[in-house]
């Protein structure tokens, strides 16, 4: 059972935890130790584990990532007002060969899902999204991905599975369950324009940083849609991880990538939050804590919502343009948005009703004067699921 390549919790993790008040994340989550084995999984939300996989790295790492001092800065951090419950199960060490790891990973990841269980999953490199996402296999037919992440991460066709191309085999490995790709944050220098032509043909979304910079509710409905969310690490700015080789001055601040981190806790669609590349300093360590929280203080609100005209919760606003009759609703409980897109591929959505798109009330109002949105555009073009 994959499960039984799960390392324990290290002693020294589990001795600061004892120090800690009551209040802390350390004193209310369940570990996976030496003397007691793993936790019990029944009504576990989230369970957190390390993944120590490198030999995919695209920029080789000169020494192991120290996911118990992240573990640590989590722990000493206090609880919020939530209704979670917490386990961490440890670590996946490397195997024999980068194809074990990535097969122990998809068996892990594909327990917990089926267990209803958000994986938290801190790995070295993101080549790790791959067997992610292949753990959806026997769960769910279509699967979006969303990448937090300056660059794109599609490689030339012989190039090698790593961390800058593992795309490239997530989009043309079989069976071919990606039904919607998106990026948040990419920054142009880091891309090259074919990459770029590509996201454009196969209708993919794709947010600048500098825009979403400008507006971070415009990362909100993408994540609201998406069932995986990987979070490279290097998105986020040199000076906010404390660390200069490897990342770039240019990148999302801590408050920034936090709030997208809570954005992506509050979807009830996404059912797995990977980060990736991290590299060790102890304000990076912190980093990766905070995120984590913010995370899980996002899951502990969610709310599931779905439209209906039927519903006083929701009220719809139909938008005539002179290219089509767009349909929106807006929830008074949380005040997000969806408008409506015809299904062109209806064996996805299960009936021929149109689907439901996440969307904002700038993409109401850009319809309101007769601009089609964007995403409701590439949604129709490829069918929405």
């Amino acid at each position: 059972m994959a499960f039984d390549f799960l390392v324990p919790v290290k002693d020294k993790v589990l001795a600061f935890s004892e120090l800690l008040p009551p209040q802390a994340v350390g004193k209310n989550i369940f570990m996976h130790t030496e003397k007691d084995g793993l936790p019990v999984f029944a009504n576990a939300t989230v369970a957190i584990f390390g993944v120590l996989e490198s030999r995919n790295a695209f920029e080789k790492k000169t020494e192991k990532l120290d996911v118990d001092e992240i573990r640590i800065q989590l722990y000493r951090l206090m609880m919020g007002n939530w209704n979670s419950t917490i386990i961490d199960i440890g670590d996946v060490e490397e195997g024999n060969t980068v194809e074990d790891t990535y097969f122990v990973v998809k068996e892990i990841v594909a327990g917990l899902l089926e267990e209803n269980i958000i994986p938290i999953i801190i790995g070295y490199t993101q080549d790790i999204t791959f067997p992610t996402y292949r753990a959806f296999d026997n769960i769910k037919e279509m699967v979006n991905l969303t990448s937090i992440d300056s660059r794109f991460d599609f490689g030339e066709d012989e190039e090698l599975t790593s961390s800058h191309s593992y795309m490239s085999r997530i989009i043309t490995d079989k069976p071919n369950n990606l039904f919607n790709f998106s990026n948040i944050g990419y920054q142009s220098y880091f891309n090259a324009q074919e990459e770029m032509d590509l996201m454009e043909r196969l209708f993919f979304d794709a947010y600048r940083l500098g825009d979403i910079a400008a507006n971070i509710e415009l990362a909100e409905p993408v994540l609201r849609s998406s069932d995986i969310v990987s979070l490279d690490l290097r998105a986020i700015r040199a000076s906010e991880m404390g660390l200069s080789k490897n990342f770039s001055p240019n990148g999302f601040t801590g408050r920034e990538i936090c709030t997208i981190a809570r954005y992506a806790g509050l979807s009830d669609r996404v059912s797995l939050f990977g980060i990736y590349e991290g590299e060790n300093s102890n304000q990076a360590f912190q980093m990766v804590a905070q995120i984590i929280w913010y995370f899980i203080e996002g899951i502990s609100y969610r709310i599931k919502e779905y439209p209906s005209s039927k519903s006083e919760d929701f009220t719809k606003f139909t938008v005539p343009t002179d290219a089509e009759e767009l349909v929106f609703f807006k929830s008074h409980v949380t005040e997000r948005w969806w408008v409506e897109v015809p299904s062109i591929l209806p064996e996805h959505t299960k009936t021929n009703s149109p689907a439901l798109l996440p969307c904002t009330e700038g993409d109401y109002l850009d319809a309101c004067n007769q601009n089609i949105p964007e995403r409701w555009f590439k949604a129709y073009r490829k069918g929405f699921n």
